[in-house]
């Protein structure tokens, strides 16, 4: 029988809080799933929600809390500033809220480091004639942050932090920066280890949080054999291992799914040795790979784009 191991807490530089090392992802969980999706993780342990405006979502999950009985204050909700919202965070802030129905957000992030013109052809998404990103090229992320520190000052949000953000761009926020990011969310996994940017995080005090842990849909993360190894050496699914194999490098996980029993397997973690964390972390080696990569039309300088 497997050995699992109690999901630990990370604590976050800001306020003394701490983010439960695994949370139950909501992007491209449909309509109509998601609400139930919410609902069956709460009341099976997890205390940890991962939301985004642009995934147009929020009022389902505000609903799947209500569902769960779970009081508001054990559950730790984040949710993301979109691209075409720089401008206004405030108002963007107060739009989530009201959609899920809280007064507060436990943590609030930037969702790309893309401002994008708020006033373009597409509220999510507005192009240039030529087809080509609506950029907000007056704006900067270093503008968008004086907004997020302002919300945090009010209250509206228990801490801040960043999403898709390379050490690059981090640095050139940290120059005008008065609070610190509190987490950077990104694409990992064993093909995407990013080791190089999880040190500079660690240094800054910044916690590092994996979305796409399984690499994308019909992503060969699920079928690899050196990962099926470890699974079949600790009587677990590969799944398990890819969740577990971000919480023994402190890093928060967030596997998305909207069926119960997947649901309930995934906040399950066993604990690694160094020979199975040795080989996950040298996979990419030879099988580097990034899933997630929008063209934006600017390099957002990141490892292996």
């Amino acid at each position: 029988m497997p050995e699992y191991m109690d999901v630990p807490e990370i604590k976050l530089n800001y306020g003394g809080r701490a983010i439960p090392a695994v949370g139950l992802g909501t992007w491209q969980s449909k309509p109509g799933e998601v609400a139930n999706a919410v609902t069956v993780a709460l009341q099976n342990g997890y205390r940890h929600l991962d939301l985004a405006w642009i995934y147009g979502n929020e009022t389902e999950v505000g609903q799947g809390i209500k569902d769960s009985g779970i009081p508001r204050h054990e559950i730790f909700i984040t949710s993301k500033l979109w691209c075409t919202k720089h401008r206004h965070v405030e108002a963007a802030v107060r739009e989530s809220l009201e959609r899920i129905g809280t007064d507060y957000l436990d943590l609030y992030l930037v969702h790309w480091p893309v401002p994008l013109n708020p006033n373009g052809n597409d509220p999510k998404f507005p192009k240039k004639e030529d087809g080509s990103r609506d950029l907000d090229t007056e704006w900067t992320i270093n503008h968008t942050w004086e907004q997020m520190e302002a919300v945090l000052e009010k209250g509206l949000v228990k801490a801040i932090g960043v999403s898709n953000f390379s050490e690059p761009v981090l640095d050139e926020l940290l120059k005008t920066a008065k609070v610190v990011p509190a987490a950077n969310q990104v694409e990992l996994h064993p093909y995407l280890p990013q080791h190089e940017l999880l040190e500079y995080l660690e240094k800054k005090g910044i916690v590092a949080e994996a979305y796409s842990p399984f690499g994308s849909t019909n992503s060969p993360l699920l079928t690899d054999q050196d990962i099926q190894k470890i699974a079949d050496k600790h009587d677990v699914s590969v799944g398990t291992i890819l969740i577990s194999y971000q919480v023994n490098r402190n890093v928060v996980v967030l596997p998305k799914s909207v069926t119960e029993k997947r649901i309930i397997d995934n906040s399950k973690v066993v604990k690694l040795d160094s020979e199975d964390m040795e080989t996950l972390n040298s996979l990419y080696k030879t099988k580097g790979k990034r899933f997630i990569k929008p063209d934006w039309g600017v390099d957002l300088k990141f490892e292996y784009w």
